[in-house]
Parts: C-alpha cells; sequence; structure tokens
C-alpha cells in the first residue's frame, strides 16, 4: 500500500504538536514493556561502545593525525601550537560527526532488533500489514538508505558548519536551521523500518514525510536535541523507534489491518 495519496494531516503548530505526542506514546509504550525497552537498549549500547572507543582514540591521536595531515607545517617555528589547534579541531570534527551519525550506525547494528521491537508496537496496536521481508536483503537495504540519509545531511551540515562563523547569524539562524535539518532527517531514520513494512520506498518515504513535515519535525527534533545529552540517546532509543511505528500506523501512512484484528485506536 502506498500512502502518498493520502491527504496529509494537521499541519503547523497543531501538527508539530501531534509530532511530539508520538514521541512521549513510544515512551509511555517501552514503559509499559520493559523487557522490550531493555532488548531495545543492546543495539544502542554496542553502538555506544563503539563510538567510546573511537572517540577515545582519536583524542589520544588527534596530535599524530594533525601532524600527518600537516607536513607543509615541519619546518615551522610554531608547528606545535599549530598542529594542537588542528588536533583539537580534528576531535571537535569528530564528535559532532558521532553526534550525526550515532542514530544512523545504532539503527544498522540494531536492523534486526528494531524490526522485531517495530512488529511488537504494531501488533500490540491492532496487527501487522505486509509481510515479512528476508533478513539480509533488509539488512543491506538498510545500510544504504542510511548511507544516502547521511549523504543528504553531509550537505545541508556543511553549509551549516560554515555559516557557524558568521557573526549573528551563526549564533542565532544557524542552530536552530540545524535542528529542523536534522531533526527531520532523524524521522526519515526511525521510520524507514515502518515504512518498508508497507512497500514504500526511500523516495516515496521521502515525499510522504514532506506532504508531512510539521508532524516530522514535531517527532524529529526533540528526539534530536534530547540526543544530543549523552546517553540521552541510548535510554531513550527504543522508546523513540516505537514511537516512530506509532506515528507511521496512526498519522502517516495508516495501512489496512489484517482480517480479523481489530483496529485499536485506543490513546498510546
Amino acid at each position: 500500500m502506498s500512502g502518498i495519496g493520502r491527504p496529509a494531516g494537521r499541519r503547523g503548530v497543531g501538527g508539530f504538536a501531534e509530532g511530539i505526542g508520538y514521541c512521549f506514546r513510544g515512551l509511555g509504550w517501552v514503559a509499559r514493556h520493559p523487557r522490550w525497552w531493555l532488548f531495545g537498549l543492546i543495539p544502542a549500547l554496542i553502538a555506544l561502545v563503539l563510538y567510546a572507543l573511537a572517540l577515545v582514540w582519536l583524542g589520544t591521536h588527534a596530535t599524530d593525525v594533525a601532524a600527518w595531515a600537516t607536513p607543509f607545517a615541519d619546518d615551522w617555528g610554531w608547528r606545535d601550537t599549530f598542529r594542537t589547534l588542528v588536533g583539537v579541531m580534528i576531535f571537535v570534527v569528530g564528535l559532532a560527526l558521532a553526534v550525526l551519525t550515532f542514530t544512523a550506525v545504532t539503527l544498522i547494528i540494531g536492523d534486526p532488533f528494531y524490526e522485531k521491537l517495530s512488529e511488537k508496537v504494531e501488533e500490540d496496536c491492532g496487527g501487522l500489514p505486509g509481510g515479512d521481508q528476508p533478513f539480509w536483503s533488509s539488512l543491506f537495504r538498510s545500510i544504504r538508505d542510511s548511507l544516502v540519509t547521511l549523504w543528504y545531511v553531509l550537505l545541508f551540515t556543511v553549509p551549516l558548519f560554515v555559516l557557524g562563523f558568521v557573526p549573528v547569524v551563526g549564533q542565532t539562524v544557524v542552530p536552530v536551521v540545524g535542528a529542523l535539518v536534522s531533526g527531520f532527517f532523524l524521522t526519515v531514520e526511525l521510520t524507514a523500518l515502518a515504512m518498508e513494512r508497507r512497500g514504500l520506498r526511500r523516495k516515496e518515504r521521502f515525499a510522504l514525510l514532506r506532504s508531512n513535515m510539521s508532524a516530522s519535525l514535531g517527532f524529529g527534533v526533540p528526539l534530536f536535541l534530547s540526543f544530543m545529552v549523552p546517553l540521552v540517546s541510548v535510554v531513550a532509543m527504543p522508546g523513540a523507534v516505537a514511537g516512530a511505528a506509532m506515528l507511521v500506523r496512526m498519522r502517516l501512512a495508516p495501512a489496512a489491518v489484517p482480517e480479523g484484528q481489530a483496529k485499536d485506536t485506543r490513546p498510546a
């Protein structure tokens, strides 16, 4: 089923508030199902350990990386100071990339975990639409789509990073635009599982989310801002996946409920 032709729901502030509501619905669902919350923590913890090891290595070798990247400074009298500054910049960029890519990498690592979690949410809400997809094709698709989404993120993030050095604009407009862009693409990542279950491919998913921009931003922006707090992304990821499944099921692309199963319309 394609939800592209479905009329868009509430827009503006109402749609944004509705998107925020699905964040809390997802958190509420995992709070009522603690075993699934623990199950959903596994891939986030694995990703956290990998990122922590990478950042520790980068922090202890940043100066060496800076020396390798700046051979032209070998004869400078102030090369150590220069390379220390470059090393700090390299670490800051690495930290920023870690924040931007953590969700995508966690979703790739946790594809089988979050697939089951998302399915459980839909079953709890009335039944699964569509059929099961082969594991390997689903995994390779997840990796491909995550890389494409990351490419789009970088297309926006790099210019915004440069504009961040512009006085006034860089401290006011750029952070707001950056949060909106990152929030939208976070929604893209999190809703992929439920949308694919409905037969929607990447271009269709983007079109559907753009036509429901307020709800997409309302769901993604608060999550993006909260994920910037250390460890919150690990704890909240299962709830984000659950909320995304509900957002797709109830708001973006409602699917027909399997025969013999009543659709659950109770508030989550």
